[in-house]
């Protein structure tokens, strides 16, 4: 590794400005709490919570880590548990704090003040000195910019109803840890580079723009999209739907073999950056520039008990493809990564960045946030805060690219909208349970394998609901569940509270480098250390997809 990472244990407290400091109280940081969870519970069963992250990959993610479906594997200095909010008891302060008064902090925004303008926004426009990591006088990181006015096609519009880039799309939330009933609404927006927004005059163009998308989606999830019908000439003159012809389109088709001389190009003036080699195309991969914008939330009930998202955001995460990085890139890093970690199991993964610049997964991207501040406002995370990322958007077999949403998508073919909409459109219910390659429902297969509804394995909730006295799933909840997802991702109006309340308390500690996760009682479920050569039980891995 090229730069030094330097670790500070217990002394962070007492070095100046240690906010802008490239520190870690944990050094292994990046590997996230759930990796600890118990695969035997009280009875002495075996489930396995691993699969969903750690499984066999598809190119050109190489990582094939379904082996850590076996064992713990850890280096050694994250034997020891360093997720220590996962332990404490937090029932009196849970407790201490009323229904009325969490309901009056989740809907208050700390996103937008009354006149609508982004609180975050402003004060990094007026950057605080201890959030100027290289002190020159500005914020040179990423500035939320989103407005969360969508139309009825999911773009994000101005006040003065002009195009933000950003569009919003409708997904199937990843196994567990974004389901409300284990913590947090979430969602997720994203935008193509100002090219792709153009026609090949340089003039802005939303066709342009819908078929760009539509492009991105048809290579990302390796389908053919529907698109409403458009004028391949107009857009280039290029044959979008692969019939031979340069005329109408209803279709992208994908069809990406540059082996076989079949290939994909943009339109309008994105297709002119990519002819002249400054923009890329590959499946599986998204272009340079390419952003996403992700909130957190509180988990609010309206008055029907359904979750929706809270106006409070716990969280503004955001990504950008900073480069571009070749099949052969990919390969020969991941080949690296491998080598190294067989010959040096103990070595700590360094992560390069700050918390103005953001943290690099080393494969294109780069990842920066903000998180709430005591008093509820948002700030930027520090340094060790966004290593907290990585470990989740590099170097597991699940992701796409560096993403988890995105390739979840809602089907064009059947979706509301394509599924281009926003969860404040339409919300969760009556979404069916996803069909895995293998043709299985994945919530419910992963009921079955995992034993549980949460990579900790402790929500009670679903527990009771899913669950009969002997540990066997309810087939009545299954069946609601093949045609309503909402039926297990959400929370109780109780449950809701309750998360809520435990999370704020984190909040007014701001212990987030000792984990994020809203736990009220010690978790029984998860190892507080373990030899990192301890096998899981788990024989045989599970394909996560």
């Amino acid at each position: 590794m090229s730069i030094a990472l330097l670790y500070a244990f217990n002394s962070a407290a007492t070095e100046p400005n240690t906010f802008k400091q490239r520190l870690l109280t944990n050094a292994t940081a990046y590997i996230p709490p759930q990796c600890y969870t118990q695969t035997t519970d009280e009875h002495g069963q075996l489930h396995n919570p691993c699969y969903s992250c750690h499984t066999a990959s598809l190119s050109p993610n190489k990582i094939n880590d379904d082996e850590l479906q076996l064992t713990y594997a850890f280096p050694l200095s994250a034997e020891d548990n360093p997720w220590h909010n996962l332990f404490q008891d937090r029932q009196a302060q849970v407790a201490a704090i009323s229904d009325d008064a969490i309901l009056t902090y989740i809907r208050q925004s700390n996103y937008f003040d009354s006149n609508g303008n982004i609180i975050p926004a402003a004060r990094l426009n007026q950057v605080p000195i201890e959030w100027d990591y290289d002190e020159n006088g500005r914020w040179d990181g990423f500035i939320p910019d989103a407005q969360f006015q969508f139309d009825n096609e999911g773009f994000d519009r101005t006040p003065d109803n002009q195009f933000t880039g950003w569009r919003s799309f409708a997904y199937y939330p990843f196994l567990g840890t974004f389901w409300p009933t284990n913590g947090s609404t979430d969602d997720v927006l994203i935008r193509l580079p100002d090219s792709f927004r153009r026609d090949v005059n340089g003039n802005f163009d939303l066709t342009v723009y819908k078929v760009n998308l539509a492009i991105v989606e048809a290579l990302i999830t390796t389908r053919d999209i529907p698109i409403e019908p458009v004028d391949e000439a107009a857009l280039g003159g290029i044959d979008l739907d692969h019939d031979g012809q340069i005329g109408r389109a209803e279709l992208i088709k994908y069809d990406w073999a540059p082996r076989d001389n079949r290939y994909m190009w943009y339109v309008g003036q994105a297709l002119i950056e990519q002819r002249t080699g400054r923009l890329h195309l590959a499946a599986r991969l998204y272009p340079e520039g390419t952003e996403f914008l992700h909130t957190v939330r509180y988990i609010d009930v309206n008055e029907q008990g359904e979750n929706q998202l809270a106006a409070r955001m716990k969280e503004v995460r955001y990504a950008r493809k900073q480069y571009w990085m070749t099949y052969a890139d990919l390969d020969l890093q991941t080949a690296a990564e491998i080598k190294e970690q067989h010959d040096f199991p103990d070595r700590i993964r360094t992560i390069h960045g700050n918390l103005e610049a953001g943290v690099s997964n080393d494969q294109g991207w780069v990842y920066a946030a903000m998180i709430e501040d005591a008093e509820g406002q948002l700030r930027p995370q520090n340094y060790e805060e966004l290593v907290f990322c990585i470990g989740c958007h590099s170097g597991i077999g699940a992701i796409t690219d560096g993403s988890f949403a995105f390739p979840r998508k809602l089907p064009a073919t059947t979706a509301w909208q394509r599924g281009w909409y926003h969860w404040d459109q339409r919300g969760l219910t009556g979404i069916p349970d996803r069909a895995r390659q293998d043709g299985q429902l994945e919530y419910t297969f992963y009921l079955q394998t995992n034993g549980a509804g949460d990579e900790f394995r402790s929500n009670d909730e679903i527990k009771t609901r899913f669950f009969d006295a002997n540990h066997q799933l309810n087939p009545a909840q299954l069946e609601q569940l093949r045609t309503d997802i909402s039926v297990l991702l959400a929370a109780s109006p109780e449950r809701a509270m309750t998360l809520n309340k435990a999370y704020q308390v984190i909040v007014r500690e701001q212990s987030f480098i000792s984990g994020r996760d809203a736990t009220v009682t010690p978790l029984t479920t998860v190892h507080r250390s373990i030899d990192a050569a301890t096998l899981t039980g788990i024989k045989d891995p599970v394909v996560g997809y």
